[in-house]
């Protein structure tokens, strides 16, 4: 880490004064360690606060939408076995490859690591989730036309209408059921083949963050980057739930957007357009997505460049009009899906509680890896000690404010392990902040978490 020219002198009686740099105050041993332990201490009460008060936080393990159900089988054995061979050799495959290859095995090993853990539970840890009914899957498989259901959606999503959209696709805009039911009309029906597609299309987030890495920042750092994104503990929801490909639909806007950024005449334009595109397309797969507007100003900001953004804007016009003019706005739809989501199950669950136990929940997607790295985080955000940390530290800080304003919005209370992916993966980078010779040991706790959580519990997603 490059120190800071301004030292700070601690003195000790009868001792002579001992010169501390500052960066060694923040990614010492002693910050990492209290900063990890706040985000322990925080997921500790998330659990226990409940149990004391006697309160119903209406899910069945708290804080995560899970349930204690620890399972060993022999289908766990490859997991842990490739966890371990992916913490070894991954580093030093990604430092020494050609770029071209580092994309390609950010792709695979994601793709490979994300459909090892699921399987850990056979068939069923990626068809699960698309067989119940109040999936995506169930309601696509029942559209008949396009237009009319563009055009009647709203209509369908309060509880008491007739025919009501099942729970994910009266939660959504219709972009995210679009999807689904582009899958059914190619044929792709088994919930097993829709989970591989998912995996498939969703692995595809890990390469467009080190891309973006790349173009606004140093190839080096995208490269340390990228073990850290493909070791995040979100693999255990990436593969078996819609979020996944919101996820991936995000991550390439933003890319396209940093690529804008560094870019001039026609390619700014083009760049710019194709940005606003997928970002405008966000905002009609969750109503919660509208708060990449965050990361797409840090983007421009870390990019030093707004020349991208009238470009963005008009790409992102182009999909709103598309969908009006086919029948659904989305400032009607708000409307009438928070008045079901209020009428339903956050009218039961406390924003006293989940206002904070979300960020518990958050943590198991994370890991106290990123809460170790957060002072290094903010310093390097703040000071720019180094350009290339620098990048990494504010794009990490624009995806904690953006999950900070939606904790804060009370329409995310429990079930943000899934929900929060595509301003997740913008964060789980940031233990590459901290000493090199603590990285195995930190990637390793990555891998042990995820693999805990796979194995012992059940999740709902």
């Amino acid at each position: 880490m490059a120190p800071l020219t301004s030292p700070i002198v601690r003195r000790r009686w009868g001792r002579r004064p001992r010169v501390v740099d500052v960066p060694d105050l923040l990614s010492s041993r002693r910050a990492a360690a209290w900063s990890a332990a706040a985000g322990a201490v925080l997921v500790v009460a998330a659990m226990v606060v409940p149990r004391v008060l006697g309160e119903d936080v209406q899910v069945n393990w708290p804080p995560l939408h899970a349930d204690w159900d620890p399972r060993l089988g022999w289908l766990t054995l490859p997991a842990v076995l490739l966890g371990a061979v992916l913490v070894l050799a991954l580093p030093r495959l990604l430092a020494t490859c050609s770029w071209r290859a580092v994309l390609a095995l950010t792709y695979g090993t994601t793709w490979l690591w994300t459909m090892t853990v699921a399987m850990t539970q056979g068939r069923d840890g990626l068809a699960r989730v698309f067989e119940r009914s109040g999936e995506y899957v169930h309601d696509a498989q029942h559209v008949k036309a396009v237009g009319p259901m563009l055009r009647t959606f709203i209509e369908h999503i309060p509880m008491d209408s007739t025919d009501n959209w099942h729970t994910h696709v009266a939660g959504h805009p219709p972009g995210a059921l679009l999807f689904f039911v582009l899958l059914d009309r190619l044929g792709i029906t088994d919930p097993f083949t829709i989970g591989v597609v998912v995996v498939t299309l969703g692995s595809s987030a890990a390469v467009a963050v080190v891309l973006t890495l790349k173009v606004l920042a140093t190839e080096r750092l995208a490269r340390g980057a990228a073990l850290w994104i493909v070791l995040a503990p979100t693999v255990v929801w990436m593969g078996v739930n819609g979020d996944a490909l919101f996820t991936a639909v995000a991550a390439w806007g933003l890319c396209l957007l940093a690529v804008a950024t560094r870019s001039g005449g026609v390619r700014t334009a083009v760049t710019g357009v194709g940005a606003g595109l997928l970002l405008g397309l966000c905002v009609y797969l969750s109503y919660g997505l509208p708060l990449l507007g965050v990361l797409a100003v840090t983007i421009l900001w870390v990019g030093s460049s707004w020349r991208p953004l009238p470009w963005a804007l008009g790409g992102a016009l182009v999909v709103v009009a598309a969908f009006t003019v086919a029948g659904f706005s989305w400032w009607e739809a708000y409307p009438v899906l928070r008045e079901r989501y209020y009428d339903g199950i956050a009218s039961e669950r406390s924003f006293a509680y989940w206002v904070w136990a979300d960020v518990a929940a958050w943590t198991f997607t994370v890991g106290l890896a990123v809460w170790a790295a957060f002072p290094r985080a903010l310093h390097v955000a703040r000071h720019a000690p180094d350009a290339a940390q620098a990048v990494l530290a504010r794009l990490a800080c624009g995806g904690v404010v953006t999950i900070l304003l939606a904790t804060l919005s009370g329409m995310s209370k429990a079930e943000v392990e899934r929900i929060w992916m595509p301003f997740t993966i913008w964060v789980v980078a940031l233990p590459l902040l901290l000493p090199e010779r603590w990285h195995r040991p930190l990637l390793a706790s990555q891998v042990v978490l995820a693999l805990l959580a796979q194995t012992l519990l059940l999740t709902r997603w």
